[in-house]
């Protein structure tokens, strides 16, 4: 008889985890029990401490370098900045959704909440069950993506790809008032998503295949047998480079490079905004961790072989993001084509692949967020008696109207197109100047020239704003609830200090650049 063996868990560094996936169970049982009246408190206030509890644990495991769990999970620098991250913007991403949930009444709509002043549309979100449930699907959406950016094997990776995706599939049909719209972009997330958890699961399939050509007693997925097997000079490459490139699509696909990121402009105009906002900012993060944690441990004797590739992804990314953005009208669509182009601008730092392109990628991924979270926190307060005014010819005169939150928007948009003074421009720098050192220079140019290209709908959008005289469409711009308020402050600070004074966040992702057992 075989002895069977549990393998060593350690459990202080999987709490970050564990506590959120805990208490994504709890939010479930919130929906069950909790009277109705009361759960929009109760989910918030039990997700914004499940947060803060797991973020204080990453901060406890600061100095923990360990695999655990039999090696599925790695615990070191990068995971660690990278949970940190994903929880801080979760922590920010839930400020915006409460203030959907609570302030309307229960009705969770991002494209059309409820006005002030319209009775019927407000007896109408009382009577409606309140969508309390977007709690517990963004805390396992969370948890799913912190275990993505520890995982230290494929079988693991695909495990957690699984758990963040299908919860944010069901968070994109809850706008309530363009729930058509809504639930087309959801179906589309879900099609196209399914598809590219299908390239990632059969290029497991090869890949796995590879590392029993290599010899290597049977073969397996975690990554030191893969890295292992392609130090090996006698196994087949064919199943290598085959598997690496169904992996990379399905990863690929979630980053929204190109010409996987179709679904982007879709998905991102018809989700409720504040979710809209959590997908760009957290969802980024966790893809890209896991991209580095497979491109950096598992697969970097293979780089010769795959940085020409994804080097001509970079490029083609950053050109159909900047082009495309310039013929928007929508300003939930521009937005997603600049989360396409800054796909790009990411994946040059990616293949830098050296210790400051990887510093500076995680850089760039926080600064980013950051963002990111403070204009979709702004597009939620443009509002009029149909709801969100997204339509670019809306926002004309916006700055006379209100000119404090056009002031934020003006500066959101300045650090997308990377001006100084601004968290956009360092970042650029940072993951320019790496690829420059590791002598990627061609990257560098088209980064460049494409930057320039995006500068033109963003300053198209300041000169509307600003420059323009607001007419009758020109809607109001709501007063924002204390949960509003504090995401679009912790976002616009930090824009500001990560552009004027960026080395403590620098220092700490150069001290956090380096995975274990690499």
């Amino acid at each position: 008889m075989m002895d069977f063996k549990l393998p060593a868990i350690d459990y202080a560094a999987l709490a970050p985890i564990l506590i959120l996936f805990g208490a994504s169970l709890l939010g479930v049982l919130v929906e069950a029990f909790v009277p109705r009246a009361r759960r929009h408190l109760v989910q918030l206030v039990l997700g914004l401490l499940a947060v803060v509890a797991a973020l204080v644990m990453v901060v406890l495991n600061a100095d923990d370098r360990v695999i655990t769990i039999g090696g599925a999970v790695a615990v070191d620098g990068p995971t660690l900045f990278l949970q940190g991250a994903i929880l801080v913007l979760a922590g920010m991403s839930l400020l915006l959704i409460g203030e959907r949930t609570v302030q309307r009444g229960g009705a969770f709509v991002a494209h059309a909440a409820v006005t002030v002043g319209s009775a019927e549309d407000s007896r109408q979100a009382e009577k409606e069950n309140g969508l309390t449930e977007v709690y517990p699907l963004t805390l396992f959406a969370v948890s799913g993506m912190l275990l993505f950016v520890a995982a230290n094997d494929l079988l693991t990776m695909f495990i957690a790809l699984e758990a963040f995706s299908l919860p944010l599939y069901l968070l994109c049909a809850l706008a309530r008032r363009r729930r058509l719209l809504s639930q087309e972009a959801a179906l589309k997330y879900f099609l196209l998503g399914s598809y590219a958890s299908a390239f990632f699961l059969f290029g497991m399939a090869l890949v796995y295949g590879f590392t029993v050509g290599a010899g290597n007693q049977g073969g397996g997925v975690d990554f030191q047998t893969i890295r292992d097997a392609v130090g090996n000079s006698t196994a087949s490459p064919i199943l290598l480079l085959a598997g690496l490139a169904l992996l990379a699509i399905g990863l690929l696909f979630k980053i929204a490079a190109a010409p996987f990121h179709v679904w982007t402009p879709d998905v991102y105009q018809g989700a409720p905004t504040p979710i809209t906002a959590f997908m760009a900012a957290c969802t980024k993060v966790a893809a890209f961790g896991g991209l580095l944690r497979l491109l950096y441990v598992a697969f970097f004797g293979a780089n010769w072989d795959f940085k020409p590739v994804l080097g001509v992804i970079a490029v083609l990314t950053m050109l159909v993001g900047a082009v495309l953005a310039v013929t928007q009208t929508d300003i939930k669509r521009l937005l997603a084509y600049s989360s396409v182009a800054n796909a790009g601008y990411l994946l040059v730092g990616v293949l830098a692949l050296s210790r400051d392109g990887l510093s500076s990628t995680m850089f760039y991924l926080v600064a980013y967020g950051f963002t990111v979270l403070a204009a979709f926190g702004v597009v939620t307060l443009v509002r009029d008696a149909d709801g969100e005014a997204t339509h670019l010819s809306r926002w004309a005169g916006l700055g006379r109207r209100s000119p404090l939150y056009a002031g934020v928007f003006t500066l959101v948009l300045l650090a997308f197109a990377g001006i100084p003074m601004t968290s956009g421009f360092t970042s650029k720098f940072a993951v320019f100047g790496a690829a420059l050192d590791a002598g990627q220079s061609w990257l560098v140019i088209a980064g460049v020239l494409t930057s320039m290209i995006l500068a033109f709908p963003y300053l198209r959008v300041v000169v509307m704003m600003w420059l323009s005289e607001p007419g009758d469409a020109t809607p109001t711009v709501s007063l924002p609830g204390g949960l509003t308020t504090a995401a679009l402050m912790i976002g616009v600070l930090a824009t500001l200090v990560l552009g004027v004074a960026p080395a403590p966040l620098l220092d700490l992702a150069n001290g956090a650049a380096e995975f274990v057992g690499r």
